[in-house]
């Protein structure tokens, strides 16, 4: 995989975050037509916070996001904006989301991928998937 290296006018950089989160108490709640619609969104959302999606994987009790991002967004807001986004348009358009309290909890895991690289992680996500 081609890594994504962004020009600004004094510099050349590689900003790649990996992003974990979960649903409120681990629920196993993301199936077939919920990961279709958050896996759109999450497409949708990147590019307006000048990211892009370097990889993805969610999996019914959580979610793996690998962005390579410019250092105009700290991670926080990052992942802030991608949960807060996607959290309101689902629960919107599933009823059965509507009824829970919250969807997710305010934690979050991010790391930069530094040495290792997207696509070892894009691969290590793609693993997970055969874990259960």
């Amino acid at each position: 995989m081609k890594q994504m290296y962004h020009s600004n006018d004094p510099c050349v950089l590689l900003i790649n975050y990996h992003l974990v989160w979960c649903p409120k108490r681990r629920r196993k709640m993301v199936g077939d037509r919920l990961k279709t619609r958050l896996e759109d969104l999450i497409r949708e959302t990147a590019p307006e916070l000048e990211c892009a999606m370097v990889a993805l994987e969610i999996m019914p009790d959580h979610l793996h996001l690998v962005v390579s991002a410019t250092p105009h967004w700290v991670p926080n807001h990052i992942v802030g904006r991608f949960k807060g986004k996607t959290s309101r348009i689902v629960r919107q358009e599933f009823p059965f989301l509507q009824r829970m309290p919250s969807l997710g909890t305010r934690s979050y895991v991010w790391s930069t991928t530094g040495h290792v690289s997207a696509d070892t992680i894009r691969r290590y996500s793609e693993a997970q998937r055969t874990r259960g």
